[in-house]
């Protein structure tokens, strides 16, 4: 594992820095991709103190000219990658409904920001599409050309439970993430005859900073949709970051997961197996 590079994008996410942290400890070379180098640079000092290998690389998974210069720089400090995780993602407001149920009333309601389905914006949207399908599409695309021709190499993909089963209020990155786990499966196919593997992972509920005041009040109390998902999440609680690092460990070791790809395995507390009866 001490000779495997792991290229991570999205490294500064509150889950992904839990993997990077965790890989490190297990002796894999991190390269943790993000827009904001002094935080990420920060998290590599971090990692490094605690004795593992971890350097800071500035990217935009939107721009392949970036993704390219991050390659050339991570493949002289680091060598060429061996693990990609595509950890960068996220939704956006204006591709979020108010309410679960649309009712006919809310065509007149006029409060401030209020959005029924029909009020998305198509901006937004595709805001949302292009950072969670294209993000992993772009990075794919340059770092997995350095897998070509080597043993253990792979790809892990963040995709969602709700990928599963849309969640109410977010189509766009329920739609997204769809798209993620479709694409998982087809990359998985494609890249069978080259020995690269690729997974995914499909976190349920954890809180982070994109969905905490949306699940939890000011004062540390469950909100109504928090509540409904605690409700509807078999082992009653929210994911810890912490939960999803064995996930990652097996599918990133090759002698572990050799046979295994084109899988989306849900880490949710038993959220998607659950029918709420």
């Amino acid at each position: 594992m001490k000779e495997k590079v792991v290229v991570i994008t999205g490294a500064l996410g509150v889950l992904c820095r839990v993997l990077a942290t965790g890989l490190a400890e297990k002796g894999y070379k991190i390269a943790l991709l993000a827009r904001k180098m002094d935080e990420a640079e920060k998290l590599a000092s971090e990692i490094t103190a605690s004795g593992g290998v971890a350097f800071a690389f500035k990217a935009d998974v939107l721009k392949k000219y970036s993704l390219e210069e991050a390659r050339l720089k991570i493949n002289q400090k680091l060598g060429s990658c061996d693990i990609l995780i595509n950890g960068a993602g996220g939704n956006h407001t204006s591709g979020t409904t108010t309410n679960s149920y649309f009712s006919e009333e809310d065509l007149d309601n006029e409060t401030e920001n209020f959005k029924t389905f029909f009020d998305l914006d198509a901006e937004g949207i595709k805001y949302v599409f292009d950072l969670n399908f294209l993000g992993t599409l772009l990075p794919t695309q340059i770092f997995a050309e350095d897998m070509i021709g080597k043993d253990g190499c792979s790809i892990l993909n963040i995709s969602s439970m709700n990928a599963f089963t849309p969640l109410t209020k977010i189509p766009a990155y329920s739609g997204a993430k769809a798209a993620v786990s479709n694409f998982t499966q087809w990359l998985a196919v494609h890249f069978s005859k080259v020995g690269i593997r690729v997974n995914a992972i499909a976190p349920g509920f954890f809180l982070t900073n994109q969905n905490r005041n949306l699940l939890m009040t000011e004062n540390g109390n469950l909100t109504k949709r928090g509540n409904d998902i605690i409700n509807q999440t078999p082992m009653s609680r929210f994911g810890k970051p912490e939960d999803l690092l064995g996930t990652t460990l097996f599918l990133c070791d090759a002698d572990a997961s050799g046979f295994l790809t084109g899988v989306i395995i849900p880490v949710d507390g038993g959220f998607s197996a659950f029918s709420g009866v």
